[in-house]
């Protein structure tokens, strides 16, 4: 990490006096404040301010220095050239414009505002009644207050982009391989004994090699981490003297977050360090990106940046344009129809897969980026310009198919080139492993990739993101634990929250040392990441799960930067009855079978030129289930055996995979399975059982019955039946393989 940056010492200016800099007309692109060398451009966007002063400041933007108005007006673009402008400068701007709440216009020139494109962020913001552009102790926004807001509010500074890459490489990780493991950067090391205390809770603490090693041998593909855009705490959580941890309050959509940097003022080559290193450890990185809200809030919120720049632009304003429209439930929602709001967040997602090289984005409450004025689209010009965007077309875009809004809920309906957060397949998993009768039918459509969503347009499998959980709700551990949401600390009586949360105690709720209730959980953890790890789609993992991690029954810790939060190391190996091996063997085993991440849907449906089915739907008597066990509610015990000889693309030629066979059990007692004849093998091996870590290695015969615990998962590969001539047939080769990884798991 550098030592040293331009301008870090001084104002970032060779003369302290603007007046003697030689201010020229500039260009209005690009946008923000860029430097090429010479000089610094400074170009911003608003289309009804009637003038923009740019504010330099001190290295601590402190004290203002000098104050300039912008020369040039082009295509609603306010700029001016600085040629001795460096690196280091801070800055801000105070716009000039109509107070005219009742049409839309929020202009107060005694706010100082932070640059939209900011790329690296000074200070952060001090609550104060100054912030607001109405008089705040009023509480009536048609008021004008003239009191400076300079001193509490952040400012931006000039960064020169330069960084030197080395010989790293992006994965570049097919979608079919992909597993992604959602982590909050500083929860992540804030508590892990390998990391030096300085760098915990850091961008560099994930560069520490015994952090990146951790990752690699749990087998994942790809860090999705929460916000890292620069965000606010909210005033009310400051009161409460809690924190916004989450981060879904962005204010800066180009600026790394200073509060997860070991040095604020090198968080832009600090998170690019952390992007190599995890690059270089075989990682991609993915970014969970909040550009549906904001965090200036609704008409009573403060003036720190758009609301000022240019409301009625950058904000979807009601009838009545005094209001926002909240379909965020946040207090605004930005304004994708607008050409420059738009182009804005394009350029914001550019510039982090390509100066910043992160590897894809999971967009946060997406369906209202996909919404025009008539409604959600799934052509809308944002989803649209995202699929033909030279850069951003080559990453994963991930939505979170849901919000608040009229017609908020679109699972499955956005456009082919994107994956989908589904919430179905968490419910259905919940439900199934909970024993509620009747789930067995909708299950077996989540787990072979939810085709009555997905498979439509050319969509694949991979289209499902899988999950169980996620940061919003119960861990994992916390699912088979409590009953009752647990939310008290987050100062809002537990009224805060979601109250079904599809969870179960098993007769105490919260820890206990009843062996008995133990036993079950630890059982009901193994079965559930069986289940997401051996689903078609791709699985995402909540950080910490592998090991049991409890948030003691918080299911909302959006606002707590503590232990509640934060991965508890100690002892992490021991947890859940040693649910950290397990979860390595189950990313062992799905990476070493391609069946498990096959790009075709099963259809179960025979197929007349080669004689069998892709996907075989089993009762316990090892025959094929009937209409009347697909409608029984009491069936909770069945198999699905897929066939290695399907097809693995549309050519009609016989696929060489590894058969494998995955029978579960939500039954609390335990139920006889008949294993079934398949054809092409000699006999079945028991790969995972979830009463127990490691299955005796020995060969199953064809129809012998196979006692499956109560609440328990299975999966069986077929031996091939033996070579002919020298050379080993490919699904030979597939299953040797997995006995290879297997034998190196034990050997550990």
């Amino acid at each position: 990490m550098p030592t040293s940056t331009p301008g870090l010492r001084t104002s970032g200016l060779r003369d302290a006096k603007l007046r003697d800099a030689g201010l020229r007309e500039g260009r209005p692109y690009p946008l923000g404040a860029t430097w090429d060398g010479l000089g610094v451009n400074f170009a911003i966007f608003s289309a009804h301010a009637t003038r923009v002063e740019l504010c330099l400041f001190d290295a601590q933007g402190t004290k203002e220095i000098e104050r300039v108005t912008l020369p040039e007006f082009t295509n609603e673009v306010w700029h001016g050239y600085l040629p001795d402008a460096r690196p280091g400068t801070v800055y801000g701007f105070r716009v000039h414009g109509p107070y005219e709440p009742k049409d839309g216009h929020r202009f107060n020139h005694n706010k100082l505002l932070l640059d939209p494109y900011a790329k690296q962020i000074v200070g952060h913001v001090k609550w104060d009644p100054s912030l607001f552009g109405y008089v705040m102790e009023s509480g009536d926004d048609l008021t004008f207050d003239e009191r400076d807001s300079a001193a509490f509010n952040m400012k931006a500074r000039v960064v020169d982009p330069a960084f030197t890459w080395g010989e790293t490489r992006q994965p570049f990780t097919a979608w079919e391989k992909t597993s992604i493991y959602e982590m909050h950067v500083k929860g992540f090391t804030r508590l892990h004994p390998a990391v030096p205390e300085e760098l915990r809770g850091t961008y560099a603490g994930l560069t520490v090699p015994a952090v990146t090693r951790y990752l690699q041998e749990l087998g994942i593909s790809a860090v999705e981490l929460l916000p890292i855009h620069s965000f606010i705490d909210d005033s009310y959580l400051v009161e409460k003297n809690l924190t916004n941890y989450w981060g879904y309050n962005s204010i800066g959509f180009f600026a790394p977050a200073r509060r997860y940097a070991s040095n604020p003022d090198f968080a832009f080559a600090e998170f690019k360090e952390m992007v190599a290193h995890l690059h270089d450890a075989g990682l991609e990185v993915i970014l969970d990106v909040v550009y549906n809200h904001t965090a200036e809030g609704n008409e009573r919120g403060p003036t720190l940046c758009f609301k000022g720049v240019d409301n009625a632009s950058y904000y979807r304003l009601a009838q009545d344009r005094r209001y926002y429209i909240n379909d965020t439930g946040t207090g605004n929602t930005l304004n994708l129809s607008n050409g420059r709001v738009l182009q804005m967040v394009m350029d914001s997602l550019r510039h982090w897969a390509g100066e910043m090289r992160v590897d894809g984005f999971r967009f946060d409450l997406a369906t209202i980026l996909g919404r025009e004025p008539d409604g959600f689209d799934e052509d809308g010009r944002f989803l649209d310009a995202c699929l033909q965007d030279p850069v951003l077309s080559n990453v994963k875009l991930i939505a979170e198919p849901w919000d608040c809004g009229p017609g908020g809920y679109q699972v499955g309906r956005f456009a082919p080139g994107w994956a989908e957060w589904n919430d179905r397949y968490r419910d259905t998993v919940r439900k199934y492993w909970k024993g509620e009768p009747g789930t067995v039918a909708e299950l077996a459509a989540r787990i072979t990739g939810s085709a009555d969503f997905f498979d439509k347009r050319g969509r694949k499998p991979w289209s499902s993101v899988n999950f169980i959980t996620a940061h919003d709700g119960y861990t994992l551990n916390d699912t088979v634990s409590y009953e009752q949401k647990h939310n008290e600390t987050n100062g809002e009586d537990n009224r805060d929250g979601h109250s079904d949360n599809l969870s179960a105690n098993y007769g105490v709720e919260g820890p206990t040392d009843n062996d008995d209730i133990v036993s079950i959980r630890n059982r009901q953890l193994r079965n559930m990441l069986a289940t997401l790890l051996l689903s078609r789609g791709t699985p995402m993992l909540l950080a910490g799960d592998e090991f049991a991690r409890t948030q003691q029954g918080n299911n909302n810790a959006y606002c707590q930067d503590n232990e509640i939060s934060w991965l508890q190391w100690e002892g992490h190996e021991e947890k859940g009855g040693g649910l950290l091996a397990f979860t390595r063997r189950l990313f062992a085993i799905r990476n070493a079978l391609p069946m498990l991440r096959r790009g075709r849907f099963p259809s179960g449906q025979k197929d007349e030129e080669f004689g069998f089915a892709d996907v075989l739907w089993l009762n316990p008597a090892g025959t094929e289930m009937t209409d009347t066990d697909w409608q029984d509610g009491n069936t909770k015990c069945f198999g699905v055996l897929f066939d290695g000889r399907a097809q693995q693309s549309g050519l009609k030629r016989l696929g060489a995979d590894a058969t494998i066979l995955l029978v579960l059990n939500s039954h609390s007692d335990g139920v006889s399975f008949t294993l079934p004849e398949a054809v092409g093998g000699t006999g079945w091996f028991c790969v995972v059982d979830t009463n127990t870590q490691d299955p005796p290695w020995e060969r199953r015969d064809f129809g012998s019955d196979y006692v499956v615990t109560g609440r328990s998962t299975l999966l069986f590969a077929l031996e091939p039946a033996a070579d002919e001539g020298n050379k080993p047939s490919a699904a030979k080769r597939s299953f040797d393989h997995l006995v290879d990884v297997l034998a190196a798991l034990r050997d550990e």
